[in-house]
């Protein structure tokens, strides 16, 4: 089956707590992959489709927190697919070095 994203994906095992927006509950997760374009966060406590939410993780290579706001665009049983929203330089330019170093590999 042929790969229709258009971010090449990076996997992931960080942990992340996330906020649905409007909220104060965070909850925990795992990152299991990531893209300039989203992020899988492995969770029992997904959040509904079109959720906006803000997603708290401290990606490898990364001394601090990032704080990347998105979009739940799909939910299942194990987890939940995010889209990013606008996320700043400096948080694009780590993802983009984590993909990068994948396809190098």
């Amino acid at each position: 089956m042929p790969e229709l994203r258009r971010h090449q994906r990076a996997p992931l095992d960080v942990p992340v707590e996330f906020v649905a927006k409007g909220g104060n509950e965070r909850i925990t997760g795992h990152a299991r992959d990531v893209s300039v374009g989203g992020m899988f966060i492995e969770t029992t406590k997904a959040l509904p489709f079109s959720s906006e939410l803000v997603v708290h993780a401290t990606l490898p290579g990364q001394r601090t927190p990032f704080a990347l706001p998105g979009v739940v665009r799909w939910a299942g049983k194990d987890g939940m697919g995010i889209q990013f929203g606008l996320v700043g330089a400096r948080e694009t330019h780590a993802i983009t070095e984590l993909t990068k170093a994948k396809t190098q590999i």
